[in-house]
């Protein structure tokens, strides 16, 4: 009997050290190598065997990916979870290089209070994606992989992490409320279609602050059904600027509300700050209360821009116009070079002119051979005030006769 009573004595350190095998007891770290990941191979089941325990924890809980490199097919880390969760990413996750099938290289979905942070980087390996893509061509078209998705994340922050060569947009945000992304890196080459580095959709409350994106496609892109965004201390560039829009493709869509950009910097890229809708509309609501502040263009074509016949590659009526009712716009403090003589260009719809809109303190230059700095406009009556170069809405916008290509 003594025997036996000796050995249940030790069950419960049989137990702890059972779990500390996979786990750090006194710290919640789950490790994935203690999951059986190794450098330079897959490492997806042991990154989903990491998670399902540190989610299950009743306590805050780190899921970590240690230094080293490793392969990484598509991963689902779902909640909710018992308790916040962090995942620290210190090494570099790679897709692999020919898959093009799948939602994305890791999908977030239903969580409430994730950390997702480190020194790591989530590498898309896009090349073989890009020679695919023809989403820039096509008004449908098979969607690819991105690096990372965000699905219904709440009270949440991203930060510090680097996304490398997404074969599409590298972040994805869809229902997102109360979320932050602080000091990222985002970088394609600017050859790369479609790689957005942050699109927003269905969301409310989230803030991009202190990023440095270079890519293909828009920075950043502000989709539909958005309200209460803030945008500040981003480099963007190259790429196609910072975006609200396009809006009026689907009929899904609702109303964009609140949207501030502020304190940003565009390095060459094919469009400033602007709002694009499409003509012939698949659905009408409003656009509004939309604010651009302290921007700084160096060498950027199409400094500032209202674009409601945004058509790209003639997939649209042109001759129908937009029914998005853009209104309370202001464009404030913006300084620096263009690339194009047209600095500013406001092309509102014929059916639902643009209102309340304010520019004040332009100072552009252009110093190319196509002639001097000029801004058109059609549809709208700003209110002009503080310095103006060029003159603000000195001259009607001429018939879009080119179609747009991003």
């Amino acid at each position: 009997m003594g025997l036996i009573s000796k050995f249940m004595a030790l069950i419960p350190l049989l137990l702890l050290l059972v779990s500390n095998a996979t786990v750090d007891a006194t710290s919640g770290v789950f490790d994935i190598t203690t999951f059986g990941a190794k450098p330079n191979a897959d490492v997806t089941q042991a990154l989903a065997d990491a998670w399902k325990e540190a989610c299950a924890s009743a306590t805050p809980s780190k899921v970590l990916v240690p230094k080293g490199t490793y392969q990484l097919g598509e991963s689902r880390l779902k909640g909710p979870c018992k308790s916040p969760i962090e995942l620290l990413v210190e090494g570099t996750l790679q897709a692999s290089p020919t898959d093009t099938e799948g939602d994305g290289l890791l999908v977030m979905e239903y969580v409430d209070h994730l950390t997702l942070s480190g020194t790591g980087v989530f590498d898309g390996q896009g090349k073989a994606g890009w020679e695919k893509n023809d989403c820039h061509l096509k008004k449908e078209c098979k969607k690819l992989p991105m690096n990372l998705k965000f699905n219904f994340i709440t009270n949440s922050i991203v930060k510090d992490i680097t996304s490398l060569d997404s074969k599409n947009f590298h972040i994805n945000v869809l229902a997102g409320k109360n979320l932050t992304f602080d000091h990222l890196k985002i970088t394609a080459p600017e050859h790369s279609p479609n790689t957005d580095g942050i699109h927003l959709g269905d969301s409310e409350d989230v803030y991009i602050l202190n990023t440095v994106i270079a890519t293909g496609d828009d920075c950043i892109s502000v989709g539909y059904t958005n309200r209460k965004i803030t945008i500040s201390d981003v480099t963007c560039g190259p790429g196609h600027g910072i975006s609200i829009g396009s809006l009026g493709k689907y009929k899904t869509e609702k109303e964009v509300v609140g949207v501030t950009v502020k304190k940003c910097k565009l390095i060459g890229t094919t469009n400033g700050v602007r709002i694009k809708s499409w003509p012939d509309s698949a659905v009408s609501y409003p656009a509004s209360d939309m604010h651009f502040e302290d921007i700084e263009m160096d060498n950027v074509a199409n400094p500032i821009i209202i674009d409601q016949e945004y058509c790209p590659w003639n997939q649209c009526n042109r001759k129908v116009p937009s029914t998005i009712k853009i209104s309370k716009v202001s464009f404030k403090n913006i300084r620096g070079t263009s690339s194009t003589p047209v600095a500013v260009k406001l092309v509102c719809s014929k059916s639902h002119p643009c209102e309340d809109v304010e520019i004040a303190d332009i100072d552009l230059t252009y110093s190319g051979k196509e002639g001097p700095i000029v801004s058109e406009c059609a549809n709208v009556k700003p209110t002009i005030s503080g310095k103006q170069n060029p003159p603000i809405c000195a001259k009607p916008a001429p018939p879009e006769t080119t179609p747009s290509t991003d």
